[in-house]
């Protein structure tokens, strides 16, 4: 169906704060790139009966293959028990909740990061909004913690807005491609948001668990492998919150990137800050907070020169071609 008038204004107003950190010269350089698709089909989910679907994958499955054009899939109040996968051959996908704390989306598969995610997108565009993603399989009691995802991100040009990522290990799986994460929560304990993408955390909250193993957790785990690699974390005005204790990160592959700049930290984080060595590229800018005293970091902690900052906090890094900016002028034809 076409999208009405109403639905038109309501998406434009719930997208216009995802979008206000691109800079004019961005919203310049999308303006003269094609402004299609538009958004095309609405479906509604909601598990009464009362709309088009009653779960998300349902929705999902009704999306042709290869569409050409927006999906504009709402999603009432609710916890919806089930694992949900976006395909490959189904881009421009946009999954709208109700609140983060009201539309929920929850699963316990474990022990293999390939096919444990709570949710699963493999898709190039794909968007969501207001929901949160959990894997409940640590909360139980188990004698051990063991891999098990809530979200696996694949697909390239992708953002999360207001969304929630909830677990204890491998929480978020932040596999390749361009990502824009603003104003979400993500939690976990032990290598909680790994990954080979090249995204932006921005206004994110980092929440720090106690987890089932002694000793500190880990935030990142970055999977940077090679020295022309692009890919990277940055977590640019964030708050790092929660219990017990953590490094900032540990490494993944031989040439991990992750920066933390202008961010809270409370004093969830040990004092070393880092668990690595000095190959790595790791960088805090800018932190403030009991947990941001670098007076006992490690001393091969990097110094980034003005030129490698600027590139890492702009929002060129992940949309130098203005994508991120395009999604909603694509979207409204504007």
């Amino acid at each position: 169906m076409q999208i009405s008038p109403q639905l038109f204004l309501y998406t434009l107003l719930a997208l216009f704060s995802l979008f206000s950190s691109t800079n004019s010269a961005t919203h310049h350089n999308a303006a003269k790139h094609h402004r299609k698709p538009q958004i095309h089909n609405v479906f509604d989910v909601d598990p009464s009966g009362k709309g088009h679907f009653k779960t998300i994958q349902a929705a999902i499955d009704a999306v042709p293959s290869h569409n050409p054009q927006w999906t504009f899939i709402r999603i009432k109040k609710g916890v919806y028990r089930e694992q949900v996968s976006i395909p490959r051959d189904k881009p421009f996908i946009f999954l709208k909740g109700g609140g983060k704390d009201n539309t929920i989306i929850t699963w316990d598969a474990h022990d293999s990061i390939a096919t444990s995610a709570t949710f699963s997108s493999y898709a190039d565009y794909t968007m969501a909004q207001d929901i949160s993603f959990v894997n409940s399989f640590n909360n139980g009691t188990h004698n051990r913690m063991r891999p098990a995802l809530a979200a696996k991100i694949q697909g390239d040009k992708s953002a999360f807005h207001r969304c929630g990522f909830y677990g204890m290990q491998d929480t978020l799986w932040d596999v390749q491609g361009r990502h824009y994460f603003k104003l979400c929560t993500i939690q976990g304990s032990v290598d909680f948001i790994f990954g080979a993408s090249r995204s932006l955390y921005e206004k994110c909250t980092i929440s720090i668990v106690e987890n089932l193993h002694k000793g500190p957790g880990y935030i990142t785990a970055q999977g940077r492998s090679g020295p022309r690699e692009t890919s990277a974390f940055v977590f640019k005005e964030c708050n790092i919150v929660g219990k017990g204790k953590a490094y900032l990160g540990r490494a993944w592959r031989d040439h991990a990137t992750v920066l933390f700049y202008d961010t809270f930290m409370t004093d969830v984080i040990v004092p070393q800050g880092w668990n690595a060595w000095n190959q790595l590229r790791f960088a805090e800018v800018k932190c403030c907070g009991r947990g941001a005293n670098a007076s006992k970091r490690v001393k091969w902690a990097n110094k980034l020169s003005e030129k490698e900052l600027k590139e890492l906090i702009s929002i060129s890094f992940i949309d130098g071609e203005g994508w991120l900016r395009n999604l909603a002028l694509n979207i409204f034809g504007a």
